[in-house]
């Protein structure tokens, strides 16, 4: 029976051959409609969830328009700075680093430059700032794990060669610049566990988030401390050339992902200590929606 099942399981996962499809002139690009698919589902989410808080329906969409703009700059611009030489080196182009269509996109800079987007907002509509970030926090993880189908539709950001019956196939144009493998290799699909990841981890905070009652940027800090757990294993196994891959013997982004979740449980052991409980207002003082009372 056994046998039976790993004769119809795949061999291995195909790749796109094509990540660009056209409309007349127009290109739709998988990468771009991956991440686009991923900031409607955040907005779709973060709404439901921050009126069910109290807030008023129509703020997370206000806030998008700061936090996306905000968010894709800062996530391209750790890219390039973490991957200079392919853009200021001898032989790079500069101009490359405006190409986002073509991948490169670090997260870290997106959330980062995407909350000061959410700060902004946030002042200009009198809105507390850790109960939405609280709200947005789950819907956040989705968008990741939509978001990294554009890896696949790329061909990018694969993991070390693996012989799995879900080894992904990628085009030997594709490989790492100087490497060569074997025909027929097959790689660890990167994407895809971190956009299964990425789903797991929601379903966990949103359960923690009703079960515990948390509030006071403790969503945030388990929204943290959840994703960097998983990036932090499954950046040890991609092979892409990146300048600060051995940083102590470990990629920059590892380091990155350790810190962050250090910081982040021990943020939310404190915050869980001071407030056990949410907190009731998500408004500064005044700043109240004002119910129309001819509705």
């Amino acid at each position: 029976m056994a046998l039976d099942l790993l004769a119809v399981l795949p061999l291995s996962i195909p790749s796109p051959s094509e990540g660009t499809w056209y409309v007349g002139p127009l290109p739709l690009r998988g990468y771009a409609l991956s991440i686009i698919a991923g900031i409607v589902a955040a907005i779709w989410i973060g709404e439901r969830r921050w009126v069910a808080r109290g807030g008023r329906a129509g703020d997370i969409q206000d806030l998008a328009i700061w936090a996306v703009p905000f968010g894709l700059v800062g996530a391209r611009a750790y890219h390039v700075a973490t991957d200079a030489s392919r853009y200021f080196g001898e032989d790079g182009n500069p101009w490359q680093a405006l190409y986002i269509w073509k991948g490169g996109l670090g997260i870290w800079g997106g959330i980062a430059l995407g909350a000061v987007g959410v700060v902004v907002g946030a002042r200009l509509k009198g809105i507390r700032l850790l109960p939405v970030l609280d709200a947005m926090a789950p819907g956040v993880l989705v968008a990741q794990a939509l978001g990294r189908w554009g890896n696949w539709f790329n061909q990018e950001l694969y993991g070390r060669p693996t012989d799995l019956p879900w080894g992904l196939e990628i085009d030997p144009v594709n490989w790492p610049p100087g490497r060569s493998f074997e025909p027929g290799t097959t790689f660890h699909p990167t994407f895809l566990y971190e956009s299964l990841w990425g789903l797991a981890a929601f379903a966990v905070l949103v359960w923690a988030d009703r079960r515990f009652r948390l509030g006071h940027g403790q969503v945030l800090a388990a929204y943290v401390a959840l994703y960097t757990l998983g990036r932090g294993w499954i950046e040890t196994l991609r092979i892409d050339d990146v300048e600060l891959s051995d940083v102590g013997g470990l990629r920059f982004n590892v380091w990155t992902s350790i810190v962050l979740f250090v910081a982040a449980v021990a943020f939310l052991a404190w915050s869980r200590r001071r407030h056990p409980d949410r907190e009731e207002r998500v408004y500064e003082p005044g700043r109240e929606p004002v119910e129309d009372a001819t509705a």
